[in-house]
């Protein structure tokens, strides 16, 4: 070895000069990392851990790691904090501002990087604006957010606000396609629909588009809104991407989809000012007002061709009121000989107010399409999703499918809905909400029967799409469809979810209650579940009492679940429904195993195997040996246990029903980790996860999680337990199943206690204790008690040694 290496003093990478030489990303996290080491050692102690450094700022994790690493290059205020918290002196801190600007200087001036060819590129632009006009100094000032001229030290970020139609989505996506070379890892796109009178994207939701569109899969994208942000920013930073964030209406929706890295670009595009975002979050302000007088010639010059006279094209501009999206709707020669011909139009003269020049120019296109183009625009008022395809027009059109395409195709070609993604069409949502206002104007009749035929064809399609998911829950339905595949099953039902749930209210309650049940609780959508089923139940149907009481159960309501399951048993014995009796036998019993009495668990999960056997139903046989297997768990006799559940598994492999088949063998896992046999556990665990995952099962991914970081416990692999019960967590938190949440709440209290951290193990035995006290979880609040003792044990002995 060099002796020379070994003589240069510990601070060399300190020294002013290695400070003036930084100039990559790279340099200036080896300054980093030497302050991190100088920092132990002038506290005798160890250097700051990552999780340390994320307690002590608030970041993240992966960012912390990606600033030591030199992946990311933090912002300055970021850097000042890291720097101080390392314990720079502030002529040190001053000296690596001016290092970090002079990287970041470096690397605007420096060539584009293609990104690594394992990395996905997200290209999720809108296309272009057509005849874009105008706009030049906005266009400018958004430059100069890109340029890194108009903001400060938060994220490089512009808020483009203004009133509704006056062209703030076209101005960003026509500006980001100007600079998408400048990005090389690719743009991505979001409508957050924060003014639509349908429901709002959510913030969680998007980051979950953004982390698929990003390359990560499935599995690794986290259930919780904050573990899907961290997780986002880990996967942008360093990346040079542009994100546009459309239609926002508030600064919650926005902050967790903001990067943490200089190297992204962010356009935000909202009818508020979002003043939060301006003064918390460093987000560059860009006010949009109306097109004047010669843009807006110009615009409908461009549109309309050269044939419409310049008088028509000024009353036409000024009518308008300078709103881009009024001008486009507007400019037909149709529509302008309409208004040469009949000057007087006193009904389109808004007198500048833009919703009136909206309603009237709205109006007035209607009467360039046909008669059935009109009707189609009216009727699509009554439909309660915030998308339409065109079998759902041509439903409620009364027409074949072939039409309901066609009179989509013409609504489009007159900008009144446009394309939306995987077959569908959306409006914009101040043409939703004139479209609402003139479906309200039909006919009584007219109206009921549109929403008939409409109810019809979206119960129907539910129908196929449910039997295409779960064959085994609806037997021998069969038919001709656009979800015969479990791919367009799932993606059907999630794009038609809020109609289906919004329906719920009519007399198709009971049918949907039927057909969407598994469907809900797989998903973990129980508050929609609610909602179907409340509804479907106030028609005392027994199967909708069943239903409902399966979602109090999951939440954690225990005694609502023992009164529907109740009211279901009586039902179906009254009208001799055997089948219903035994589904509705099964439920109940799960309620007494939750609330302790094991033995009457059992008992009655004996009686419900015995119906399913007399009528044949081997579907239903295997669940309930699966039930049977998981309540003799949980009493503690694992012979009997694993005997069913093998049982349970091979049944259902037999069937086909790989999720349950998954569920059979988490259980048995879960047996084997108990009597000491790890491995077998742990693989059988992994393969219910994969099931669980692969059929978008988010309360049996949360089980699966969890039960595998109680195995990794057993196994004293404490670390690597704690993210899969954190992963189950969030599940248990993001679906609302209280039962999952109490028991993850108390492993890892024993996580914690194992690993030396008995007042953190009390924290999470005390929140186990409070929720199985609220929802009478008998097992869990026994755990809890436990743990709680345990806990104080521990803290005694450490205090006294």
């Amino acid at each position: 070895m060099d002796s020379r290496a070994r003589t240069d003093p510990p601070d060399a990478l300190l020294a002013p000069g290695a400070v003036a030489g930084a100039r990559t990303t790279e340099d200036l996290a080896r300054l980093l990392r030497e302050l991190r080491r100088r920092d132990a050692r002038r506290r005798g102690g160890a250097e700051l851990t990552y999780r340390e450094l994320a307690a002590a700022t608030g970041w993240s994790h992966g960012i912390i790691g990606g600033y030591l690493a030199g992946r990311v290059l933090p912002p300055t205020d970021r850097l000042d904090v890291l720097v101080r918290l390392l314990g720079a002196a502030p002529a040190e801190q001053g000296a690596r501002a001016t290092a970090r600007d002079r990287v970041e200087e470096g690397r605007r001036q420096a060539p584009p990087v293609p990104p690594a060819p394992t990395s996905a590129v997200p290209r999720q632009l809108p296309a272009d604006v057509p005849a874009f006009t105008g706009r030049t100094a906005r266009l400018a000032d958004l430059d100069g957010v890109l340029d890194g001229n108009l903001v400060g030290t938060g994220p490089r970020a512009a808020l483009i606000a203004g009133t509704a139609g006056v062209g703030k989505t076209a101005l960003a996506v026509h500006w980001a396609h100007r600079v998408a070379a400048r990005f090389p890892d690719g743009q991505l796109y979001v409508d957050l629909r924060g003014y639509d009178p349908r429901q709002p994207v959510d913030a969680g939701d998007a980051l979950a588009g953004f982390l698929r569109g990003l390359g990560v899969p499935a599995t690794g994208i986290p259930a919780a809104t904050a573990e899907r942000a961290a997780c986002y920013r880990t996967a942008v930073a360093g990346r040079r991407l542009l994100v546009l964030l459309d239609n926002a209406s508030t600064a919650e929706q926005v902050r967790p989809l903001l990067p943490g890295t200089g190297t992204c670009v962010v356009v935000v595009t909202s009818r508020d000012a979002l003043a939060g975002l301006v003064a918390r979050d460093g987000v560059h302000p860009v006010h949009l007002g109306r097109l004047g007088r010669a843009d807006s010639l110009a615009l409908l010059r461009r549109l309309a061709g050269p044939g419409v006279p310049a008088g028509t094209a000024s009353r036409l501009a000024e009518r308008c009121a300078g709103l881009p999206l009024a001008l486009r709707v507007a400019a037909t020669p149709h529509f302008a000989a309409e208004l040469h011909d009949r000057p007087g139009l006193d009904a389109f003269d808004a007198g500048g107010d833009p919703r009136t020049a909206l309603r009237s120019v709205f109006s007035w296109s209607l009467r360039q399409l046909s008669p059935a183009g009109a009707g189609a625009f009216q009727l699509l008022g009554l439909h309660p999703g915030p998308d339409v395809d065109p079998a759902a027009a041509a439903a409620l059109a009364g027409v074949p499918p072939a039409g309901g395409r066609a009179l989509l195709d013409e609504l489009a070609r007159a900008h009144l809905v446009e394309p939306a993604g995987a077959g569908g069409y959306g409006m914009h949502d101040l043409l939703h909400a004139h479209s609402v206002d003139l479906a309200g104007q039909l006919a009584g009749d007219v109206s009921a029967a549109a929403l008939d035929r409409l109810t019809a064809h979206l119960v129907r399609t539910a129908t196929l799409a449910a039997a295409t998911l779960f064959p085994h829950d609806l037997p021998g339905v069969t038919g001709e469809s656009t979800v015969d595949t479990p791919e367009r099953a799932q993606r059907w039902l999630d794009r038609e979810r809020a109609a289906l749930v919004a329906l719920s209210g009519t007399r198709a309650a009971v049918e949907l209650s039927r057909v969407l049940w598994r469907y809900l609780e797989v998903g973990g959508h129980y508050r929609d579940a609610l909602t179907v089923h409340t509804a479907a139940a106030a028609h005392d149907d027994a199967d909708a009492h069943t239903n409902l009481g399966a979602v109090h159960w999951l939440l954690g309501e225990h005694h609502l679940a023992e009164v529907h399951f109740g009211r279901s048993l009586r039902g179906h014995r009254t009208t001799g429904d055997t089948a219903g009796e035994a589904r509705a036998t099964a439920r109940l019993a799960l309620v007494h195993e939750r609330l302790g009495d094991h033995e009457e668990a059992a008992a009655r999960l004996r009686d419900a195997l015995a119906m399913y056997q007399a009528a044949g139903d081997r579907h239903g046989e295997a669940a309930q040996l699966l039930n049977l297997g998981f309540t003799y768990h949980r009493g503690n006799d694992y012979a009997k246990a694993e005997t069913q559940l093998r049982c349970a598994a091979n049944l259902f492999a037999e069937l086909g029903d790989r999720r349950l088949e998954g569920y059979a063998l988490g259980n048995l896992g879960a047996v084997e980790s108990l009597t000491g046999r790890h491995d077998q556990a742990l693989a059988h665990l992994r393969q219910a996860l994969a099931s669980c995952v692969a059929a978008g099962d988010r309360g049996g991914e949360g089980s699966a999680h969890g039960t595998i970081g109680a195995a990794l416990h057993r196994a004293g692999r404490h670390h690597r337990a704690l993210g899969h019960l954190r992963r189950a967590l969030a599940l248990s938190r993001a679906t609302g199943e209280c039962g999952l949440e109490v028991e993850t709440l108390n492993t890892l209290g024993d996580v914690l206690l194992a690993t030396g951290r008995p007042d953190a193990a009390a924290r999470r035995f005390a929140a186990a204790r409070a929720l199985a006290e609220r929802t009478g979880d008998r097992h869990g609040l026994a755990g809890a008690l436990d743990g709680q003792e345990r806990s104080a044990g521990r803290h005694l002995s450490t205090a006294h040694r």
